[in-house]
């Protein structure tokens, strides 16, 4: 699962391999940095092929993007939504499936609470994927939790088990919210068509 962090100066791309007990672990993270002083179409270049090379590097079974959603800072929110578009194009010119999730989505997956903050959601990923340390900066972080939440949807934690008590917190609370989220919004196009090119007889998740 390869999990894209989008934004102009700092793009966070992550792998990880997911079991279908949900055991993750690390395969590669990186951030593509571009100034900001480079003409726009340069920086969007640079992100478009730090992105491809990731993919096709590892290969993934799936690409999990932010969604990107409105904030005060508009200008801010363009050069998200135009690195967001550029993974999107990434991915779908390989034919691979697409999941959008919102950072609360990825919080209240990766921490169990959709509000947490960034050292919460480091400390979590560093726990999940049994690193000694969180990845550095955030961005990097925040693809891997992407890429992690993904990867738990998909594995739909209700599928695996009867009862709850193989599942973690976090695990709960992303079942739970996605039983409340689902009367209030339809899925992702992108997620759609996605999950009808995914073979249910695959052995695992995977990178």
């Amino acid at each position: 699962m390869l999990g894209v962090d989008p934004g102009l100066t700092r793009c966070g791309v992550g792998v990880v391999e997911v079991t279908p007990d949900r055991r993750a672990r690390l395969v590669h993270v990186t951030v593509v940095r571009t100034p900001a002083d480079m003409a726009l179409e340069l920086r969007l270049l640079a992100i478009a092929e730090g992105i491809a090379e990731q993919i096709d590097a590892h290969r993934p079974d799936a690409v999990a993007v932010e969604r990107v959603f409105a904030q005060a800072n508009v200008r801010t929110v363009m050069g998200t939504a135009q690195a967001s578009g550029l993974a999107l194009h990434a991915a779908a010119a390989r034919g691979l499936p697409v999941g959008l999730h919102t950072p609360s989505e990825v919080k209240a997956a990766i921490t169990g609470y959709g509000n947490a903050d960034k050292r919460q959601v480091q400390a979590m990923v560093a726990r999940v994927l049994g690193l000694a340390e969180a990845p550095k900066p955030a961005d990097a972080a925040d693809a891997l939790a992407l890429a992690v939440c993904h990867a738990w949807r998909l594995g739909s934690p209700d599928a695996v088990s009867s009862g709850p008590g193989t599942l973690t917190p976090a695990q709960r609370a992303w079942r739970d919210a996605q039983a409340g989220a689902a009367g209030r919004s339809a899925a992702s196009p992108l997620v759609r068509s996605g999950g009808a090119r995914t073979s249910p007889a695959r052995p695992r998740l995977g990178a």
